[in-house]
């Protein structure tokens, strides 16, 4: 069953779109043009309506970002320190009990992304949720409570960035998404751009090929 109003409006979205785009020769890879419109802008239009709010983590053109629409936070820490620094921004300006992580680079995330992860967490009553694809889990596709931040800033602050090893130390659970698998494609290169591209001017698109639950 669908979210209802008012549980989208427990939840705060954020594209993360903080990264250096090195495997794409430095290019901002949100704002890199899918079927003439930025990648980021495909998310941004599969997520709102999941959510109640929807904001984006960017460390560079911010300008560009913001004609999207929604507001643009950039991390409190420097150096582009990953995804969980993007996550930690969110968390520090989000008032909604609920933050939902996507990146920026996967323009064919679920429609229903925000039901599958909130009815697991509420079910488990679990800190996190976290995608998985039947192989794998997708851990910047995740929905984590907001009192979580106090946690993340802290482990930050050792020096800690790799977002697993933080879901380890939280009661985090991997929701089953084998069914939509290919939702979780990353376009991380030009050959994936090029590939994704091809796909979409092909109509109607392969079916996904579903993969044993985890």
């Amino acid at each position: 069953m669908p979210l209802s109003p008012e549980e989208r409006a427990r939840i705060t979205a954020v594209i993360l779109a903080g990264g250096l785009g090195r495997r794409m020769g430095g290019q901002d890879k949100g704002l890199t043009h899918l079927a003439g419109r930025p990648m980021a802008a495909h998310v941004l239009e599969r997520l709102i309506p999941q959510v109640g709010t929807v904001i984006v983590n960017a460390n560079r053109n911010t300008a560009e970002y913001g004609r999207l629409g929604p507001p643009v936070l950039s991390d409190r820490l420097s150096d582009f320190q990953g995804p969980l620094a993007g996550v930690a921004c969110a968390l520090a300006h989000t008032h909604t009990p609920l933050l939902l992580t996507v990146p920026c680079d996967s323009p064919l995330l679920p429609v229903d992304l925000a039901t599958r992860l909130y009815r697991a967490l509420a079910a488990a009553d679990a800190e996190v949720a976290v995608a998985h694809d039947g192989e794998r889990i997708h851990p910047v596709f995740a929905l984590l409570r907001g009192e979580l931040r106090a946690s993340l800033e802290a482990y930050l602050a050792a020096g800690e960035r790799k977002i697993e090893r933080w879901f380890d130390t939280r009661h985090c659970i991997a929701v089953d998404c084998a069914d939509v698998v290919d939702a979780f494609l990353n376009i991380n290169d030009a050959d994936a751009l090029a590939d994704l591209e091809e796909r979409l001017r092909r109509a109607p698109a392969e079916p996904t090929q579903r993969r044993s639950a985890p």
